[in-house]
């Protein structure tokens, strides 16, 4: 007994009875008696107030690990922690008096403290907090492989403060709820009761959550194989509500929680995933492994690539870059791209095979889990198409093309969010995305033109797809193009140059062939238009365009066999805008100036065959004839020799007069086919006879790029070795054969890959990517510094 503590109450008693012998022995007095009980009362109580058992328990204090670069933390404030005089652990208990929704470690006690997995949905009472929505482990033990409790573990059993502020960082990089301070139980606690929703909490007690429900999925979940694939659904929700909250406020919580999220999407989805309809997914630094999964069953199987996965292929794959307009204008980008895939693809892209194998290696946030295998999912034979960089190569030409349509509309929408559904904002779009509405009336304006040509206002036109005011010049241009896009023409030619109409100006429509490229800038076409236009200035002279010359003129646009189709579609419709907007010979007399004699004096002959086309040449005519030989610089004098060449009675045409009757003119056919033969003369001077505007538009900024996408390729890397680092971080370890495989996938040479990768790395962060040869392992410790 030698160097053992005395301690207990017996040793106190034997005292006693000792003095109280050696008093009586004494026959002492009843003073004495009573001081020596008062003393003796005294020294009990001194002897004992100071015993481990009755002493107020101290407030628990942790020192703060070492700073870390990766997570910003502030220094404990000591003051606020306070503990529980009571020596009681924390009351846990379920609300609503039902029985618990459970499952019990095997390992764990039987009595009060047990550990127990409070179920999805399940309320708690914890320290005096109603918690709901379960999803705790609470208990005395949850051993991890390293003998020490999970994390993620609420122990009844450890003390907490009065109060705690879960919006402050109160403890280290790697949370213990056994280890963090009072106040930062506390505060954990008060998080949970809120429904653990609070957008400002530091992300520290998220992740302390977020332990226990990777550890319930992964590890203990599949213990119970009945009931996981209902607690890995409701853990799946859990993860995306999580991930709505503090996905964007954490790029590391963002990264773990996508990652469990796949995890239990991989684990609970079988068959082929490309027949399904796809779940939520958000963008990592790799592709999720779920559109992994189905893009290697479409390459196993060989059947055609559906366009909904290959839409999300293109928005969740970092190797594939989304620009501004894709992503401001996501809804639109997305039905315009499944329009350009069916119209490039068909049924759909038929991916190739390759030979790497895809397998998920899931990397645990929580330290408890380092401690267990690997967690690993393989495929067997599905091939990861992620892997290879043609088929992204094909994504990506298409993202572009989408883009490219869709740059004009993002560019005005973000100046002028507020006119997004204005006509000037959709007509820089592509008439497939336009309102229903406004569809229907393009499709009824196609049918219209089957018969014959539509005649309206310029205004009439706007106003049938939703126009308020005056469009601008680009808008104008805009509705031209867009017609153009539907195969309808319009008069007069604002796309080559022309004065944009008044609202109460006429315009024509016409149906154009579909697929020829009109080139409005030949001379034979542009001296046709000249043609119609003198032509419009000497029928309307007397006051009117006639049927009858309009006619005439019809049948000459239609023998001009050397136009094609659509030239001659749009000189009709140019003719007939002409009948009811002529253009003055005043303005026409400029653009005379670049023909030669014998040009000139070959108008001038079908100028004067166009007067007397409607059976009678009024003095009027004959003024105006005057005024366009001489416009042509050709002797006015020669206008009565030319009518008289044309002329079949003489008698016509010695007595022209306002009411003369039929002459019986023809048109020299010749003298017109040597017109139509000798504009390639003058074709050098007619390349811009029409130009009546400026057709340049104000220079545009070049497409813009998102700031905020990073860039496709990983390290500054090429693709192919992009590629390769970006699979390398995808699991913490490789085989060489494996990566064999990858190597000869890229067409890369495995050695040589490696040493540039890593050189790449060296470059940046003063580490390498990777480390050994076989096993080649991987610091995943750059991912946040990449990601960063």
């Amino acid at each position: 007994m030698m160097g053992t503590k005395r301690s207990g109450i017996g040793w106190q008693l034997l005292w006693a009875m000792v003095i109280a012998l050696v008093l009586a022995a004494a026959d002492a007095p009843g003073s004495v008696w009573l001081v020596a009980v008062i003393g003796f009362g005294m020294w009990f109580y001194t002897n004992n107030k100071n015993r481990p058992e009755h002493r107020k328990p101290a407030a628990e204090t942790r020192e703060m690990a070492p700073e870390d670069t990766a997570v910003s933390r502030k220094p404990l404030n000591s003051e606020k922690y306070f503990s529980f005089d009571e020596d009681e652990p924390v009351s846990v208990s379920r609300a609503n008096g039902k029985e618990y929704s459970t499952y019990r470690v095997p390992s764990g006690p039987e009595e009060f403290g047990a550990t127990r997995w409070i179920g999805p949905g399940d309320e708690t009472s914890i320290g005096g907090l109603s918690i709901p929505g379960g999803m705790l482990y609470v208990g005395s033990e949850l051993p991890t492989p390293m003998g020490d409790n999970d994390p993620c573990l609420i122990d009844p059993k450890k003390p907490i403060a009065k109060h705690g502020d879960y919006k402050e960082r109160q403890f280290g990089y790697w949370p213990s709820y056994s280890e963090i301070p009072p106040s930062a139980r506390r505060a954990y606690l008060e998080w949970l009761a809120g429904g653990r929703q609070d957008p400002q909490a530091d992300i520290g007690f998220v992740f302390l959550f977020f332990y226990g429900l990777e550890r319930r999925a992964i590890i203990d979940a599949s213990k119970s194989k009945e009931s996981s694939e209902i607690e890995w659904l409701e853990i799946s929700q859990e993860l995306r509500r999580l991930l709505s909250i503090y996905g964007e406020k954490s790029q590391s919580f963002h990264r773990y929680g996508s990652e469990l999220l796949n995890w239990v999407m991989s684990v609970t989805n079988e068959g082929r995933l490309y027949e399904r309809p796809l779940p939520y997914l958000s963008k990592t630094y790799e592709l999720p492994i779920y559109v992994k999964l189905a893009l290697g069953q479409v390459a196993l199987d060989g059947v055609p690539l559906p366009v909904d996965i290959a839409f999300a292929w293109a928005q969740l794959d970092p190797a594939i870059v989304l620009r501004t307009p894709a992503i401001r204008c996501s809804e639109k980008f997305e039905i315009l791209f499944k329009i350009k895939y069916a119209e490039i693809f068909g049924a759909g892209y038929v991916l190739p095979k390759n030979k790497t194998k895809l397998k998920f290696v899931y990397r645990p946030a929580s330290s408890s889990l380092q401690g267990y295998t690997q967690p690993t999912i393989s495929y067997g034979e599905v091939p990861d198409i992620s892997v290879l960089t043609g088929p992204v190569k094909k994504i990506q030409r298409l993202v572009d093309d989408v883009t490219k349509e869709l740059d004009s509309f993002s560019r005005f929408i973000g100046r002028s969010p507020q006119d997004g559904d204005s006509l000037e904002a959709l007509l820089l779009l592509p008439s497939c995305l336009w309102p229903v509405d406004r569809q229907q009336t393009l499709t009824q304006i196609q049918n219209r033109l089957v018969a014959d040509m539509l005649v309206m206002t310029w205004g009439e036109l706007q106003s049938m797809f939703g126009g308020q005011g005056a469009l601008t010049r680009t808008g104008s241009l805009g509705l031209a193009r867009m017609l153009g896009s539907a195969n309808i023409g319009i008069e007069p030619d604002i796309l080559s140059g022309a004065r944009i109409p008044k609202p109460d100006e006429p315009v024509v429509l016409f149906p154009l062939a579909p697929g020829e490229v009109v080139n409005r800038d030949v001379a034979v076409y542009q001296t046709a238009v000249l043609t119609l236009e003198l032509a419009s200035a000497v029928a309307t002279v007397d006051g009117a365009f006639s049927s009858k010359e309009e006619e005439y003129m019809q049948s000459q646009v239609k023998s001009w066999s050397h136009l094609t189709p659509n030239h001659q579609a749009r000189l009709k419709a140019h003719l007939r805008q002409l009948t009811l907007a002529p253009v003055s010979l005043t303005k026409i007399k400029k653009k005379l100036e670049p023909l030669d004699e014998v040009a000139k004096e070959a108008l001038a002959v079908l100028m004067a065959t166009v007067a007397q086309s409607d059976g009678a040449v009024a003095a009027s005519e004959i003024k105006m004839l005057e005024r366009v030989y001489k416009a042509l610089s050709v002797e006015p004098k020669k206008v009565f020799s030319h009518l008289h060449e044309l002329a079949v009675d003489s008698q016509a045409a010695s007595g022209l007069s306002s009411k003369s009757k039929e002459t019986g003119f023809k048109l020299d056919r010749a003298r017109v086919r040597a017109l139509q033969q000798d504009t390639e003369k003058v074709s050098a001077l007619l390349a811009s006879i029409f130009v009546e505007e400026a057709t340049v538009e104000a220079s545009e900024p070049a497409t813009e790029m998102d700031t905020e996408q990073r860039s496709a390729t990983l390290l500054g890397l090429d693709e192919q070795h992009s590629s390769f680092a970006r699979l390398l971080l995808s699991r913490p370890e490789w085989t060489r054969a494996d990566l064999c495989d990858v190597a000869e996938d890229l067409d890369l040479l495995l050695d040589g890959a490696l040493e540039h990768i890593n050189e790449a790395s060296f470059d940046l962060f003063d580490l390498p990517l990777t480390e050994g040869t076989d096993p080649v392992e991987v610091n995943l410790e750059l991912l946040e510094k990449i990601e960063a």
